[in-house]
């Protein structure tokens, strides 16, 4: 009864939009899906979905030429005369005729490489045809799961919304968005504005489906948003591929198309594999069939996506234009493997729009007021896609438990299922929530918190904290307590704080704390905890540094204007020195000359401070600026996303006062300036730039002084990234004058390895950077590195190799560094 229900809704849902419906099959009956379906001269029209079926909306009966087009099927024309609607049109498609010329056979140079040479050479031609436009943009996001785990490291995962049956395998994400959107090709830019948007089964009905993420061009040389796969009509395509011309056929419109295979030069390569339809003479995209890999998109959890767009003939601007697109994907993540895909059709091309300069701004994303409120009459009408059997099932079993889900009752239960206490929360940490009231209290286990240093010796933490939302547009507050034990001082640290945020706009944020911490005499904090309590205990190498600060501040930060952040903070500290307590190792207590002082400044004065203990207070005010900033508008939120174009420059003011000893007080002014600049197939160049200087130089404390990020590990679990230095001892520079850094990097990745035979089946990337650091009262300091990145194995590819030079005061040094390239 349920299912005739559904089919019964379901036909409601087809005659609401269509006066054309039907659905398309293969000649051994089985669906098709996304088959393009339009009347002939035009370009858009409709698709079918996953069973075949699809709407066309006519205006009025009459004669029609309707054309079912898809990707390894022969084109079919069907000449009907409608008199009454609905009216039913099935169509069953034929497989291509593929077939191979004699003079093609016969020739003795590859004929797909003159098709891909041309194709190269007209890509420029081709897309100016389409340079400005407008469109409609149509997005399906679809998301299933089989055998899902019932607890995560345990923790009970639910039923994802209620899309799970009695097997935990079913839909766990569907989405929907209508959008109108533009372009212009020279300078390049987009806009987006959604005008309706829908996830099953939850309320504000936020899709994040983007159409400039969404479009997979490969007119482009590299696709970034799949970490820069190389396009087979890159302009240096031939240094990844090799092709094979599978056969050709006629459209249509009787146009020669040229199907040629993708054959990779190396396997796990940054490229495509499958197939791309070419167009003969117009050298223009006519189909594309194409996959990858995890191991291809360097993306772990990945097991495969697959591609396929459709491109139909504009006779307005006799060029090839996308209609459709669809984006599969297999998964595999810690036992939960996903699938689904992705589909998109475009509609309604204007071709010569009237863009004005207020067109295109920072903002490239907005909403239309009520975009989630949408209802089922409106979306019937709208949707170019039919939904499917299980889509419908889907939104409507999650809509009828969506209210029953919010109730006090429903959320009681669930949180008494996830607040029960495990045998591990101890150690790892506990949570008790209050759905309903949206609030919740957690106890944040020792298990991260415990390391091991000279001063404290082995330490552990935990920590309190409560937190209450107040509305759902971002306003919150939190409270909360931590204290940290050191086992060989035998003494407790305890801290107290509160922060409360207003909204997810300008995201104005308050923080106060009142405590006592061991901060890092370099505030940078180049070494990490865990670095240090590994190569103290196993080899004697003590690197961090830390003295004891009594303090009670208060911050306040806010995005005061788009790419324009403002921070700042007010500190009131007593500051005191520390010394070793403890000369525990798990090794012997000789290796490597034993270990050394916590005072900075002389290694082996055990007994003596880096500096007197005192009070002081500190005000610290920061600006960043993010210029030309782009930023994604949602309802009740805002997503910058930058803007590579320009570089992003900070600026800070620190000014210590209010110390007795009037030496001690310091005003400072530093600058950073970093960009990323996307050389598409030749990899990336970023830099860091530093610079500081003080505005009178005195005998200040040694936290205060100007410090780069030094690095003494052969194996750092995790660097401070491009801007630390590999070789510079920690605490050997600092300035109380002058200062400045430089840190340039160029990431080739196959650009260069990829041309070398043998090398290049490694797949791996060279590296090249270079830094400098000058100060007043010192010699500067160089360094020039060269490297492997993407090491390791299968998709696995997080390891990097630098092979480093330094040199200073006339001093050479040189040596390897091997870390996890997650971290640069």
């Amino acid at each position: 009864m349920k299912k005739i229900t559904l089919i019964f809704f379901l036909c409601i849902a087809f005659s609401l939009k269509a006066q054309v419906k039907g659905t398309v099959t293969d000649q051994k009956g089985d669906p098709l899906s996304f088959v393009s379906v339009y009347l002939n001269n035009t370009i858009t029209g409709t698709t079918t979905n996953e069973e075949g079926n699809y709407l066309l909306n006519l205006k009025k009966p009459g004669k029609y030429t309707v054309i079912f087009q898809f990707i390894g099927f022969t084109t079919l024309k069907k000449e009907v005369t409608i008199t009454s609607f609905p009216f039913q049109l099935n169509a069953v498609l034929k497989e291509e005729n593929v077939q191979l010329n004699e003079i093609v056979i016969s020739t003795k140079d590859n004929p797909a490489n003159r098709i891909i040479r041309n194709a190269i050479k007209s890509k420029d031609k081709n897309t100016e045809k389409y340079a400005n436009y407008t469109a409609k943009f149509y997005s399906r996001g679809l998301t299933r799961i089989k055998d899902a785990p019932e607890k995560f490291f345990g923790q009970s995962m639910g039923d994802f919304g209620g899309g799970l049956d009695s097997t935990r395998s079913g839909i766990i994400y569907l989405s929907e968005t209508f959008s109108k959107i533009s372009f212009q090709k020279k300078p390049k830019k987009f806009k987006e504005k959604i005008v309706a948007s829908k996830v099953s089964g939850q309320d504000n009905g936020v899709s994040f489906n983007r159409a400039e993420e969404s479009n997979l061009d490969l007119y482009e040389n590299s696709i970034e948003i799949f970490n820069g796969l190389v396009s087979p009509i890159s302009t240096n395509a031939f240094t990844y591929y090799n092709y094979k011309l599978v056969g050709t056929f006629y459209d249509k419109n009787q146009k020669l198309i040229n199907k040629i295979q993708l054959l990779p030069k190396r396997k796990n390569d940054r490229v495509f594999e499958g197939f791309i339809y070419i167009v003969e003479d117009d050298w223009a995209l006519y189909g594309i069939d194409v996959t990858t890999t995890g191991a291809q998109t360097n993306i772990p959890i990945v097991n495969t996506l697959k591609v396929t767009q459709g491109f139909n003939y504009s006779e307005e601007i006799k060029g090839w234009v996308l209609i459709n697109q669809t984006l599969d994907f297999d998964l595999n993540f810690l036992g939960f493997k996903p699938s689904g895909k992705f589909s998109y059709t475009y509609s309604d091309y204007n071709f010569k729009p009237n863009f004005t300069e207020t067109t295109f701004t920072n903002e490239v994303l907005s909403f239309e007021d009520s975009a989630t409120k949408k209802d089922t009459l409106f979306w019937n009408k709208l949707r170019p896609i039919p939904l499917t059997l299980e889509e419908v099932t889907d939104y409507k079993v999650k809509d009828s438990i969506k209210v029953l889900r919010k109730s006090k009752k429903y959320l009681d239960s669930i949180d008494a299922k996830g607040n029960k206490f495990g045998w591990l929360d101890p150690i790892t940490g506990y949570s008790f929530n209050n759905t309903f009231e949206d609030k919740s209290f957690s106890y944040n286990g020792p298990l991260l918190r415990t390391g091991f240093n000279t001063v404290q010796g082995f330490y552990t933490g935990v920590g309190f904290n409560y937190f209450k939302s107040l509305n759902d547009t971002g306003k919150w507050w939190s409270a909360g307590v931590n204290a940290n034990y050191s086992f060989s001082e035998k003494k407790i640290r305890p801290s107290v704080y509160f922060s409360k945020k207003w909204n997810n706009i300008s995201r104005p944020r308050l923080f106060a704390k009142i405590g006592i911490t061991t901060p890092q005499f370099n505030e940078r904090n180049p070494i990490a905890r865990l670095n240090n309590s590994l190569s103290s205990l196993l080899s004697n190498l003590n690197y961090l540094k830390i003295y004891e600060k009594q303090a009670a501040e208060i911050t306040y930060s806010q995005e005061i204007k788009n790419g324009i952040y403002f921070s700042g903070t007010l500190e009131y500290a007593n500051r005191k020195p520390l010394f070793n307590t403890t000369d525990f190792s798990w090794t012997s207590k000789e290796e490597n000359g034993g270990y050394t002082s916590n005072n900075p400044l002389n290694r082996s004065g055990f007994n003596t401070a880096p500096f007197v203990e005192h009070k002081i207070a500190t005000l610290d005010l920061r600006t960043r600026f993010v210029f030309g900033q782009k930023f994604l508008s949602y309802p009740d939120s805002k997503q910058n996303i930058g803007n590579n174009k320009y570089p992003t420059v900070s600026i800070r003011y620190r000014k210590r006062f209010g110390a007795s000893n009037s030496e001690l007080n310091s005003d400072l002014f530093t600058t950073n300036i970093n960009h990323f600049v996307n050389a598409g197939n030749y990899g990336n160049f970023r830099y860091n730039l530093r610079a500081g200087i003080f505005l009178k130089k005195k005998n200040i404390a040694f936290m205060d002084y100007l410090q780069p990020n030094g690095n003494e590990l052969t194996y750092p679990l995790k660097t401070a990234g491009i801007s630390s230095f590999g070789l510079l001892d920690y605490y050997k520079l600092y300035s109380n004058d002058k200062y400045a850094e430089a840190h340039l990097e160029h990431n080739f990745r196959g650009a260069i390895l990829g041309k070398i035979p043998v090398l290049n089946k490694l797949n791996f990337y060279l590296v090249a950077g270079s830094k400098a650091m000058v100060m007043a009262d010192a010699k500067p300091y160089t360094e020039y590195s060269v490297g492997l990145d993407n090491l390791g194995f299968g998709k696995w590819r997080f390891l990097r190799l630098d092979y480093v030079m330094s040199n200073y005061n006339g001093v050479s040094e040189n040596g390897f560094l091997f870390r996890f390239s997650l971290f640069n």
